[in-house]
């Protein structure tokens, strides 16, 4: 499909009721059309409706049937036989099966115990599983576990949406990164043609060596250098961001050059991310999604346990069925009239039946296992990222005294420089650790962004922005 290169503001529609568009993209803006449109996000959305149609044909299991069979020979004139059979089915959920029929059979050769009388047959009655389903059977537990699945596919979507967001949100913040980086160099490549202008001035009028205009001239050179790797980066990143930004009918945007990152995001990530005040409480944990989805799949593998412990149980299936030729009320059913059968099936060394049911204990061991080491897991990488978020933040105010001091420096530098104390070389030496202190303080407040987003990631919470 092709991509549309349009002024992206025309899809936030009217910024202020002035009808002024902005050219800033925030991150808060940024996220609600990610949520809205991106077609993963939308992808996630089909694992709920999946699980609910399983649901559904899980529920078909138990609907009623009607079933009729009909069937006749006749042969050189000679009318062999006709059989009419209807009947109605009710399945419960105990291994309990109400059916009624009516039947009505005729012909010379049919078998004598296929007669009815003249008007018909009709009979009711039940068939129930005395040991073996009675308590849970396959249909049973195929619905219980379509519950669970539809439980898990909330989870599921949940997390797909939260891991989807995280990587959205790094995007974003590396794009902003690099903006800063290329306005950084961009800033000292006009700061070096200035210089190098002033300094061709001083030696026009003899107070400056030529060496300095071509020292000045190199320092140029080399942030022009500079300033065209920092934008290519930029670039990059805006094209990046460009993957999460879709509109509706699944159509693909590109931001254009007008567009710009909201460079408050740094400072405001606390209230963008809801994290200024997050604490992770022992009762909140144990409701982690992840979790969460560990302990329905857990319960989906105890119900399939039961299920091999039933098939341990000998089959007895039991049927009774009351018999009348007549159904004006249900007194014309009497004890009198009836049929009935017993079916009694039992394996002799249960060896396939033993071996599943080894299995599926294997299996919630496994689980148990899984659950104990996330739980841990989960913890200690909470912990781990709140330490670096500390970190990141003493880190920010070491940076930003020395970019301070670098600024002092620098400054005292060029006076120094200007009364003729001091040499080209030594500014561009104390400006090229002033701009490397800048690009480590952009660096780690992206770092410190980043973490605060990883840490809502792993409570699960980003989805609830």
């Amino acid at each position: 499909m092709k991509r549309l290169n349009i002024f992206f503001l025309l899809l936030s529609f009217i910024a202020t009721a002035q009808n002024n568009f902005s050219t800033q993209l925030s991150l808060e803006e940024y996220l609600g059309y990610v949520k809205k449109y991106h077609p993963v996000i939308k992808q996630a959305e089909l694992i709920t409706s999946t699980n609910e149609a399983k649901l559904l044909k899980a529920r078909g299991g138990f609907d009623p049937k009607i079933e009729v069979d009909y069937d006749r020979k006749e042969f050189k004139g000679k009318d062999y036989y006709k059989k009419l059979n209807s009947t109605f089915k009710i399945p419960t959920w105990y291994g309990i099966e109400l059916k009624g029929s009516y039947e009505n059979n005729s012909g010379q050769y049919l078998n004598p115990e296929h007669n009815t009388p003249e008007n018909g047959l009709y009979n009711v009655g039940i068939s129930i599983s005395l040991a073996k389903n009675l308590f849970i059977n396959k249909r049973m537990a195929t619905l219980k576990q379509a519950k669970l699945y539809t439980q898990q596919g909330k989870l599921e979507q949940q997390l797909l949406v939260n891991d989807i967001l995280f990587e959205a949100i790094n995007t974003y913040l590396n794009w902003l990164q690099y903006y800063q980086n290329y306005n950084v160099y961009k800033d000292y490549y006009t700061n070096a043609g200035t210089r190098l202008k002033n300094i061709k001035k001083s030696f026009k009028t003899g107070d400056k060596p030529a060496i300095d205009t071509l020292e000045a001239n190199i320092n140029l050179k080399n942030r022009n250098l500079d300033l065209e790797k920092a934008n290519i980066k930029y670039i990059k990143s805006k094209l990046e961001l460009s993957n999460y930004l879709w509109i509706g009918n699944n159509i693909p945007m590109e931001i254009k050059e007008e567009i710009i990152p909201d460079v408050t995001t740094f400072s405001n990530i606390d209230i963008i991310l809801n994290t200024s005040v997050t604490t992770l409480f022992d009762n909140e944990f144990e409701n982690h999604p992840k979790l969460k989805l560990l302990e329905l799949k857990k319960r989906n593998l105890e119900i399939n346990k039961l299920l091999k412990v039933n098939n341990l149980l000998p089959k007895v299936d039991f049927q009774y069925n009351f018999l009348a030729s007549k159904v004006d009320n249900f007194d014309a059913f009497s004890t009198a009239n009836y049929k009935n059968s017993l079916q009694v099936s039992i394996p002799l060394f249960l060896r396939k039946s033993r071996g599943d049911l080894k299995l599926a204990k294997l299996k919630l061991q496994d689980i148990n296992f899984e659950i104990a080491s996330t739980k841990v897991s989960l913890q200690n990488k909470i912990t781990a990222t709140e330490q670096e978020i500390t970190s990141y933040k003493k880190q920010n105010d070491i940076l930003k005294n020395l970019v301070n001091d670098y600024n002092t420096i620098v400054k005292s530098e060029e006076r120094k420089f200007s009364l003729g104390e001091s040499s080209i070389f030594l500014i561009n030496y104390r400006e090229v650790k002033l701009i490397e202190s800048k690009l480590k303080e952009i660096k780690n407040e992206y770092e410190y962004a980043k973490t605060k987003g990883k840490l809502v990631k792993l409570l699960g919470k980003l989805n609830s922005l």
